[in-house]
Order: structure tokens, then sequence, then C-alpha cells
């Protein structure tokens, strides 16, 4: 466990190092700081064996400005030491936040899909704000403490060692509860970053969908749900704060025995004669003031602890490899010509085999539908194309590349991606058109909104292209959102293109507007279609019918009418429930 701790705050350490000028700075002055606690003790015994006891009115008036120059010292010195430890501290966390960050971006999406997003977002929010009081702080901390401590100690040894000795009789003992405390308070810190972590989860799916909480009428059972999780949260902070509160009192009690014994050994040694009534203050004082900074050591061990339990959480995340990566010596493509070759794909998902020996290809401007049942394998091998998960056996080929030698970044540059699921930033028209290529000029973006027909309903925004459209495109109908991330997919000019259920959830109206912006889209475009209505499709090149992760068949609309397998069995049931003769494909739209 202690080799763990200390791997962990070395890897702390790592990120404190453009910061050390700031550390050291701050260890300089609590050096001071430490150094004043010390005079103060000695001065006692002056003041009462030179001052007091004499009664020397000459020495009464330089009292004050001792006094006062002292603790302007000791002021001016924690000022500097809790301005650039804590700079410091901020500065160390923002580089784990923005390293956590960047880290998780890299992540594959099957680990981030195994995790919610509230537990990412609590573990780069909460854990590593956890983490404000680092190694750093409790560097600078300990060692004002721990010189605080030791000129302390050296003092009360330098004035009696034999009452030193009754005085640190029960230092030792104090260690006891301190271990059991601080494993305690680690214990219960890292059950409350979990259970924050989950109270996160329950706050961003309740903002994400209060739509759908509101429309059932389920604000009574989410606001119980929260309730419950921070009841449990309070539960392990209670915990926390208990033992935290109970180191104090403990040392307090335990330091009692000492100073006990100080006081009743030390009198009978002023009656003999043997030390001063000012070495006894003195000395008093000394031992008082020592156990101060001791409390306070105890309180920075049960801060490392929290500190610990939030780091482990945090470098679990940064530990994570990234699964796709780009190998050693991968090119860049540069822009493709659109050949795109499945060949003996095989893919699943742990022991779930989702493909099976899947081989396709598509020609430079081919329109490609996948089609088939749900679960049926159409959509991971979408995924599979843009390298969001490598294939388990066989290969995926543009214009006669593997696509695993290729670099991540050129690859993605030539596919661009519309589904269902119209994500949008909260941010501007502009900024979320041009997500693809932010350097693009705004009449880039107008002429890409304009070919999505998207340019007719911006401008009837109170502001236009600069509207800000919400959380999620909230602001905007279906249609709108799903337009606008068509003119994304266009101002990105992509020669690859994949379409998942672009139209499935528009009503006819949009429905009609989407094909009108999406026939734009497919133009001179190897096309990759996913649809469940076959009405979307009939006008693909070619049509790939799955089911359970095997092709079944294919060919155009017609040849699989006429060979009356599972497509035509697929279409007569839809067709059965609904006279739909929209098409997409360059002939119809």
């Amino acid at each position: 466990m202690k080799s763990q701790t200390a791997t962990l705050f070395k890897r702390i350490f790592q990120y404190s190092r453009p910061y050390l000028w700031r550390i050291g700075g701050a260890l300089c002055a609590s050096l001071v700081v430490g150094a004043t606690d010390v005079a103060s003790a000695k001065l006692v015994q002056p003041l009462v064996d030179r001052v007091l006891q004499p009664q020397d009115r000459s020495l009464i008036p330089l009292v004050p400005f001792f006094i006062v120059g002292l603790f302007v010292l000791k002021g001016g010195a924690k000022f500097l030491q809790e301005y650039y430890i804590k700079t410091s501290g901020a500065l160390v966390v923002q580089d784990i936040r923005n390293s956590l960050y960047s880290h998780s971006l890299g992540l594959s999406l099957g680990y981030i899909n195994k995790n919610t997003a509230g537990n990412f977002m609590s573990r780069i929010l909460n854990d590593v704000g956890q983490m404000q009081r680092s190694a750093a702080d409790m560097l600078v901390d300990g060692a004002r403490e721990s010189i605080a401590l030791i000129g302390l100690t050296a003092l009360a040894f330098y004035n009696d060692w034999q009452l030193a000795i009754a005085a640190f009789l029960v230092l030792p003992l104090s260690f006891l509860p301190a271990s059991y405390v601080g494993r305690r308070i680690k214990k219960n810190s890292r059950g409350g970053q979990q259970v924050l972590a989950e109270l996160t989860a329950i706050l961003q799916e309740t903002f994400s969908g209060m739509k759908v909480i509101k429309s059932f009428g389920t604000e009574d059972l989410e606001r119980e749900k929260f309730v419950n999780r921070n009841r449990n949260f309070y539960h392990f902070l209670r915990k926390v704060i208990k033992y935290d509160s109970l180191s104090a009192p403990v040392i307090e009690i335990l330091a009692s025995f000492g100073i006990a014994a100080v006081f009743w050994f030390g009198i009978y040694r002023v009656i003999d004669g043997r030390i001063t009534l000012g070495e006894l203050f003195s000395f008093g004082a000394a031992v008082l003031m020592m156990y101060a900074p001791l409390r306070r050591l105890i309180k920075i061990n049960n801060t490392l602890q929290t500190v610990v339990s939030a780091a482990e959480r945090v470098f679990e995340i940064l530990d994570q490899k990234a699964d796709i990566v780009d190998r050693p010596g991968a090119v860049d493509i540069g822009r493709c010509r659109g050949e795109v070759a499945f060949r003996d794909v095989t893919f699943s998902y742990g022991d779930n085999s989702v493909l099976k020996n899947f081989s396709i290809e598509a020609s430079p401007g081919e329109i490609v539908a996948l089609v088939g049942p749900s679960g049926a394998g159409k959509t991971t091998a979408a995924a599979l194309l843009s390298r969001f998960f490598d294939v388990s056996d066989g290969q995926i080929c543009i214009d006669g590349h593997d696509i695993r030698a290729l670099t991540l970044a050129s690859l993605r540059k030539n596919i661009a991606m519309v589904d269902q699921d119209t994500f949008l930033f909260n941010d501007t028209v502009t900024n979320n058109i041009r997500y693809g290529r932010p350097d693009a000029t705004l009449e880039e973006v107008k002429r890409a909104a304009e070919a999505a027909y998207a340019d007719q309903f911006i401008l009837e925004l109170p502001n236009g292209y600069e509207e800000m459209i919400g959380d999620r495109g909230v602001r905007l109908s279906g249609g709108q959102r799903q337009r606008l991330c068509i003119a994304r997919a266009l101002l990105m000019d992509a020669p690859i293109m994949i379409l998942d259920e672009a139209t499935s959830a528009l009503d006819t109206e949009s429905e009609k507007v989407v094909q009108k912006a999406l026939h734009n889209l497919m133009l001179n475009r190897t096309t990759f279609v996913i649809a469940h209505r076959l009405s979307t499709v009939q006008s693909a090149h070619k049509i790939v019918v799955l089911e359970d992760g095997l092709i079944k068949e294919q060919g155009t609309h017609q040849e699989l009418l006429h060979n009356r397998g599972l497509y035509h069995k697929l279409y007569e049931i839809q067709f059965m429930r609904q006279d739909d003769s929209q098409t997409v494909g360059p002939d119809t739209l």
C-alpha cells in the first residue's frame, strides 16, 4: 500500500515539475513560518527572566516591536507560501485535467460505451478537483509543520532534556490512531467519489432527457433517485468528517498527558532551583506549540488519504490504453478516390459475434445500401469502416490500402457521417456547420447550408448564422437539426459518406426536404446507406441484405425482389403497412 501511494505521488510530481520554482518559493516561505514559531517560544524565556522578573523598564518599549516584527515576518512569509503553493496546485490540477480529458478522447468507443458519461465527468471534474491539495501542497504544509515540530523539539531538549523526555513519552502513541484514521478516511473517500460519479451521471441524464421525463411524468421518480444517491454520498462524507474530526481530539487528549507531566515535573525543578521560571514557561510554550504542528501533520495525513483515493480513480483512466491508434509506419492517404472493400470481415463484441465473413465492394461514387433486421450488423459495418473498432479478422481497404495501415486523421478526413442521432453542440449555427473544418470561411459555410436546404430557416433565426442553438440543438426541429448535420458533412467534402438512418425520425414533410439535401450530399461520393425503411434505398446501386451478421443476398432492388428471398419478405412486410414510394438516390432525389 505504501509503495502504491509513493508511486501515485511520483506521478503527480511529474505534473509539478514545470512549477518547481513556485513550489520552491512556497517551501522557503514555509521555512520562515516554521522558524517564527520556534522564535516565539524561545522569546518567552528572555521576556520572563530579563523583563518581568527583574522589572527592567528599559526593555519594555522593545517588546511590542519584537512581537509585531515577528508577526509581520510570519504574515508576509505565510502570504507568499499560500499564494505560490495554491497557484502551483491549481496549475498542476489544470494540467492533470487537460491530460485526462485529452486521453479520454483517444480511448476506444468500446471502452467509453462501457462507462457512463457521468463517470468520466466525475473523474475529470470531481476527482481531479479533490487532488487540488496535491503532493506539492502537502509537501509545503508538511515541510512547514515538520520544521516547526523539529525546531520546537530541539528547543525543548536544549532547554531541559529531562523535561523533554517526559513530554515525548506519549508521542509515539499518537501514530496508532493517526494510522487507523487515515485508512478509514481513504476507504470512505473512495466510496464517496464513486457515489458522486453516480450523482453526476444522474444529473447528466436528467438534463439530457428532460423531455422524456416530463412526457412520462416521472419527475418524482427521478427526484427520489437523486435524493437516495445524495443520501448515500452524505453517508460516506459523514464518515470522512467523523474520522477527520476525531483525529485532533485524540491527539490533544494524548498530548495532555505529556503537558501534565512537564508541568508536574517542571514545577519541582523550579522550586529546587534547577531551572528558572522563564525556562519553564519557555519549555511549556515550546511543548504546547509543538503539539499544534503535530495535529496539523495528522490532518495532512488525512488529506493525503483523500488525495490518494481520488488519484487512484484518475490514473485508472490515464492507465487505460487506447485500442485504436496509429500503427508504426502508418501513412497519410491524402484524399482518396473512394474505392471501398470489406474482405472476409469478422467482428465480435466479446463473445458475441456481430459480423461473419462480411465481404462487399463499393466503387467510387457508388451507393451501397445495408438493410436487414435490427441487430443484423449494419451499423457495426459502418463503425468498422470509420475504424471506431478494429476487425477481429479480415480487412477493410480504401483504394487498396488496409485502413489499419493509414493514420486515423487521414482516414477520418475521408469519411463523413450523418445518422439519426443528430448531435449538435451548444454553439452557433456557423460553428456547428464548420465543426469538421474549423478553417472554413463564412461563405463556404453558407454554400454548404444552401446545398443542405438549411439556409432558409437559418436566415429566419433571430441572429441568423450566429444563433446559439442550445444543448444538442434543442431549439431546432428534427428536420432542421438533420439539415445542419448534412451541411456539416457537405462542408467537410469527404469522398466517402455514411448515412445511418438519416431520415428515420422525421415527418413526411421534413423527410422530403432532407432527401433533397441528401441527394446533394451523395453526388460523386461513395455512399453507404443504412436503413430499415426499404423505400429509401430502392435506387441504390447495390443493396446488401444482412441477417445475424451474415450477408444473405445482394443486388439491385429489382434483382432482390425477383429472387424472393429475405429482402422480398422484408419489403412485403413494410409495404403492407404503408405505401411509401420515396427513394434515396441520384435518380430520384
